[in-house]
């Protein structure tokens, strides 16, 4: 037991980096778009602390290992996407972004259920889904 609480101890002193940006870039996804309101604030609280530059991190982010799933978590979610660097997406990258957003949320596979647990905020609701389907699927018309 005593091996187990020096080790919890001791893995408290290998921090993570953070993912947090001052500064909403040019190339962000609700600066290059002509996105809703209701859309914007709907993807920001449920996509934006995985999906760009600037996560806001709950309390329990400065607990090892749990800040580390959380940094593997982010940096997962940004490689896949980051709507802070959507304007320098080429159109076929956006066109695919966009197809696979929309067929996550109507598969319920985005936000990410462990996500919602914590952050009940995040789930959409069957409206949100709807709004967010549609706009997406106006916006690769668009392109």
């Amino acid at each position: 037991m005593l091996v187990l609480l020096v080790g919890f101890v001791g893995i408290q002193f290998f921090p993570t980096s953070r993912n947090q940006s001052e500064t909403l870039p040019k190339i962000d996804f609700m600066v290059v778009n002509n996105v809703p309101k209701q859309v914007e604030i709907t993807i920001t609280t449920s996509c934006y602390d995985c999906h760009s530059n600037n996560t806001e991190y709950p309390w329990y982010n400065k607990v090892q290992p749990v800040a580390w799933f959380l940094e593997d978590h982010v940096k997962q979610g940004k490689e896949e996407l980051n709507f802070n660097e959507w304007a320098d997406y080429s159109s076929r990258r956006k066109n695919s972004k966009l197809k696979s957003i929309i067929s996550q949320i109507e598969d319920d596979e985005m936000p990410l259920f462990s996500y919602t647990i914590v952050h009940g905020d995040a789930k959409l609701s069957e409206g949100q889904k709807k709004e967010i389907i549609s706009y997406m699927t106006q916006l690769k018309k668009d392109l």
